[in-house]
């Protein structure tokens, strides 16, 4: 099967390159990911699924397609490094009930309708922060140009204690048992090594560890550490010698410092850190990915439609879910590195671009999160940027995002590796 599969591949990797395409944008405004000074009236030469080459004014080199861009706004392709690929909208699905009732063949059908329309928001690549082997299917139909979305980075199940943040049976039946529940269950250093090297054998590229408790899980106290030093260290020190990064759901302070300490590359939420905190996380090099879309949208939920939610968990979300916005404004005067995340699977991934500048971020800086910021955190010098050598990750909008941050929603043209998925407002025919 596996010789089968590689055999295949190199077919198709061979048919494309018997037909190398060369397409020129040329771009009214380009925003290049890098650079803090738009340029205007630039041509972006693309050969397949590369960019070779940025040069002023309008050129249209022999042979090549034309898209024309030059009464917008151009911007690398942007990256959400906290989603939860298949998660559905809090405020629309009964959580409990979808957990019980639905397969990892379920969840993969709602993944792949996610992650085409995220890649129709204009999110190119992202990473998938815990989810299963689901996940992994769906990541490597994306690879294979079997189904649309964005490149995946991809953790299966978080790693935690029993009873902590990412326990499926805490608030269930302690009789009803399932034989992936166990999957993300850590309890000592060496379960914590153990399962690292699985979740790698399984296909993860990413590992997530659950540090402290959470506020959308049933019995645990977002504000206690529930994974000892040892705990998290182990996972740590192990997923980097596989060669993989590991992102860490933490809110309160000391938690987050143990795990700055035990080498996380970053913090996800952060809600509760302090000035000491960032200033730790700021010294260590350590990202925050503060996710104040997800914050919004279950507080909404916990409101509107409580009855939706984990057992218990409303009151939690109502007591928890303003405070990232109160506290984001000390991360940016900290100068800890930011990157781009919301938490979401299905929903409006660019709303994170609005609550960033809301919180004291101006509109370039909340791009490079999405771009430059997230690439870095990735661990990739493809993506994030529009410069020769890197993929054809290209978005457009109609307007200028640098005075008006809505404009971020109203994304009009899409291209992921020198293909074209949405052009004047609308899916292309290759998304169809």
């Amino acid at each position: 099967m596996r010789a089968a599969s590689l055999l295949a591949l190199t077919l198709a990797l061979a048919a494309n390159g018997a037909q190398a395409k060369d397409q020129v944008i040329h771009a009214g405004t380009l925003i290049d990911g890098l650079s803090a000074q738009p340029r205007t009236k630039v041509s972006i030469l693309v050969h397949d699924d590369k960019i070779t080459a940025i040069k002023d004014g309008f050129v249209t080199p022999a042979g090549a397609q034309v898209i024309d861009l030059s009464k917008a706004t151009v911007m690398p392709g942007f990256i959400d490094v906290h989603i939860h690929v298949g998660a559905k909208l809090p405020s629309r699905t009964n959580a409990t009930e979808d957990w019980v009732t639905h397969s990892a063949i379920d969840r993969a059908f709602d993944d792949a309708v996610f992650a085409r329309q995220m890649l129709q928001q204009g999110f190119t690549s992202a990473r998938d922060a815990g989810g299963g082997d689901d996940s992994v299917a769906v990541r490597n139909a994306i690879d294979d140009g079997k189904i649309a979305g964005p490149r995946l980075w991809v953790a299966l199940e978080p790693l935690g204690p029993t009873a902590g943040h990412g326990d499926p049976r805490s608030g269930l039946d302690p009789a009803l048992r399932h034989d992936g529940w166990d999957n993300g269950i850590v309890d000592t250093p060496e379960m914590a090594r153990i399962k690292v090297r699985e979740h790698r054998r399984r296909g993860a590229n990413l590992i997530k560890i659950m540090p402290s408790g959470g506020i959308a899980s049933t019995g645990d106290d977002p504000r206690q550490q529930l994974m000892t030093d040892d705990e998290m260290k182990a996972a740590v020190d192990t997923a980097h010698m596989l060669g993989m990064k590991v992102a860490a759901h933490i809110y309160p302070a000391h938690a987050i410092e143990a795990a700055v300490r035990a080498g996380v590359d970053s913090v996800e939420h952060g809600s509760f850190a302090t000035d000491e905190t960032f200033a730790l996380m700021k010294a260590k090099g350590t990202y925050l990915v503060p996710t104040l879309t997800v914050f919004d949208v279950f507080y909404e939920a916990a409101s509107k439609t409580p009855e939706l939610l984990t057992p218990g968990t409303a009151a939690k979300e109502l007591a928890n879910d303003l405070l990232p916005k109160q506290n984001f404004p000390k991360a940016l005067k900290s100068g800890v590195k930011i990157a781009y995340g919301t938490d979401l699977g299905e929903g409006n991934h660019a709303l994170e671009f609005k609550l960033l500048t809301q919180g004291g971020m101006s509109p370039m800086e909340a791009i490079f999160t999405a771009t430059r910021n997230s690439a870095d955190l990735i661990g990739s010098d493809k993506i994030g940027a529009i410069q020769a050598g890197r993929y054809a990750d290209i978005v457009a909008v109609p307007g200028d995002p640098l005075k008006d941050v809505g404009q971020f929603e109203k994304v009009a043209f899409v291209m992921k590796g020198g293909v074209v998925y949405r052009q004047d407002g609308k899916p292309t025919a290759v998304d169809q």
